[in-house]
């Protein structure tokens, strides 16, 4: 995959599990993570618990070793690198953060209409 493709999805990850995180968990601290891909270093500052910390560097890993030039979604993807465990707990992850991100989108576009 490209750089600026494995830019992409560990910034996903990390916003993702960031506001799964805020919203369901407490005792946040704040880190920086260091990534490597191609040549690039990747320095990502999370705030997450410590499970949640120990589950995003899992994911940074699979992300990392990916072996598709052509990246597919995890969830379609015909050789699935992640344990099921795993993949059942960033699923859950991916769900809620992306209904909530949804849901604060159309909110903000129905208060912009009656402004």
């Amino acid at each position: 995959m490209t750089k600026e493709k494995f830019q992409s999805e560990i910034f996903t990850l990390k916003k993702f599990y960031e506001y799964y995180c805020k919203d369901n968990h407490t005792n946040l601290t704040s880190n920086n993570i260091t990534l490597e891909y191609k040549d690039s270093k990747f320095i990502l500052n999370i705030t997450l618990c410590e499970d949640c910390k120990k589950n995003i560097e899992y994911s940074f890993l699979k992300v990392q070793e990916c072996k598709h030039e052509i990246k597919p979604r995890c969830r379609k993807c015909p050789n699935p690198c992640y344990d099921k465990s795993h993949w059942k707990n960033t699923a859950k992850i991916m769900r809620y953060s992306g209904i909530k991100l949804g849901l604060v989108s159309i909110k903000r576009k129905i208060k912009n209409i009656f402004k």
